[in-house]
């Protein structure tokens, strides 16, 4: 167990597409919400040393400095290794140089950054409410304390948008020298705004002429696409997130968040009562041998350098091809096996999961 995640459900407002657990900001609500979650922590955190601590949500940003504070003094209950990969997520609206030099202080060396758009049309659409002069004198400012480790998060397919507009967010971003870039095709999620006005999906089409445009202009401009939806430049991927998708455990802090720990995936409550009462989980998935197999295909084949075979087989006692029959997948250049690894093509990421479902449907029985 080497990672950590905190979920901080609070906003302070409630962006059109946003279907994560979460709340307007309300100060006694947080208050008690701290106080919960050290609790929450103390209950269940055993003393190991973890390499990656990531807080997310919501919006830690929207925290006051006080509140922060309070927040970053339960993660020093953590034993953190010297080298650990500290991120927190932030939107530009409410993030000051103040709270800056709080996540200094307290060992922060990444943050990820909620940009969705450099368009003020579409930012309009989307229900966020900051311009690009914020932008410019916050990631300089976060630089210059030295978090340079900086990720910006970019949502496309929306409506009415073009490749131009596109090119100019990608253009905005790479100016800015940042390190990593997560993209992420609008999808209308049941229960927010956007579903409630009827918004559609654009065109399946579109979409992907989109994704492949990001995919070649940021190649183009250095940067390693090294899963499905995020770039980084050299040394720069998401170490936290990594740990998703090599199948590993982690712990899961807060309303909604989600644990896996030892053969158990276990999801917090989205209740802020029955949290408050302390009871913390709402449900809890017993994972099999059969499962574990699945999610390490499933999560594996999600990144650019694939599922490693060796390690494959170190873990389950078997090579792959002895577990599933994915020739047909090599045969039409959906999967290709280079001795050490199988992967998918970056050219066939976008139908990713045809790919996936396909290679899970080829289980051998015995």
């Amino acid at each position: 167990m080497k990672a950590i995640y905190i979920h901080i459900p609070f906003c302070d407002k409630i962006c059109s597409y946003c279907d994560f657990c979460k709340v307007l900001y309300n100060e006694k609500l947080v208050d008690k919400y701290l106080d919960c979650l050290e609790k929450e922590i103390k209950s269940n955190y055993v003393g190991e040393v973890i390499t990656t601590l990531y807080i997310g949500g919501g919006t830690p940003s929207s925290l006051s400095i006080l509140q922060l504070e309070r927040l970053f003094k339960i993660t020093d209950i953590f034993k953190k290794s010297k080298d650990i990969e500290f991120t927190i997520e932030a939107n530009f609206e409410n993030t000051t140089e103040e709270k800056i030099d709080l996540f200094k202080k307290y060992g922060v060396n990444r943050i990820s950054f909620g940009l969705e758009s450099t368009n003020k049309k579409h930012l309009e659409f989307l229900k966020r409410d900051f311009d690009k002069r914020q932008v410019i004198t916050i990631v300089n400012y976060s630089k210059s304390v030295g978090i340079d480790n900086i990720n910006i998060d970019l949502i496309y397919a929306l409506k009415d948008q073009t490749i131009e507009e596109i090119k100019e967010d990608l253009d905005f971003i790479i100016d800015l020298d940042i390190k990593h870039i997560s993209t992420y095709s609008l999808i209308i999620e049941k229960n927010t705004l956007l579903s409630v006005l009827g918004t559609k999906n654009i065109s399946e089409d579109l979409d992907l002429e989109m994704y492949k445009f990001i995919c070649k202009y940021l190649k183009d401009n250095n940067f390693w696409h090294y899963e499905i939806s995020n770039f980084c430049k050299e040394g720069y991927f998401s170490r936290h997130n990594s740990v998703y998708w090599k199948n590993l455990e982690y712990y899961g802090f807060g309303l909604g968040a989600s644990s896996y720990v030892g053969n158990k995936r276990i999801t917090n409550t989205r209740s802020f009562n029955k949290y408050f009462s302390k009871e913390y989980i709402s449900s809890v998935e017993e994972v099999s041998y059969k499962d574990l197999m699945e999610y390490e295909v499933m999560l594996g084949l999600r990144l650019g350098e694939g599922i490693d075979k060796n390690k494959f087989k170190n873990r389950f006692g078997k090579r792959i091809d002895e577990c599933y029959n994915y020739d047909e997948l090599i045969d039409n250049g959906f999967i290709i096996d280079d001795g050490d690894n199988l992967f998918i093509p970056e050219e066939k990421f976008y139908v990713s999961n045809e790919i996936i479902i396909k290679f899970i449907e080829g289980e051998k029985h015995e």
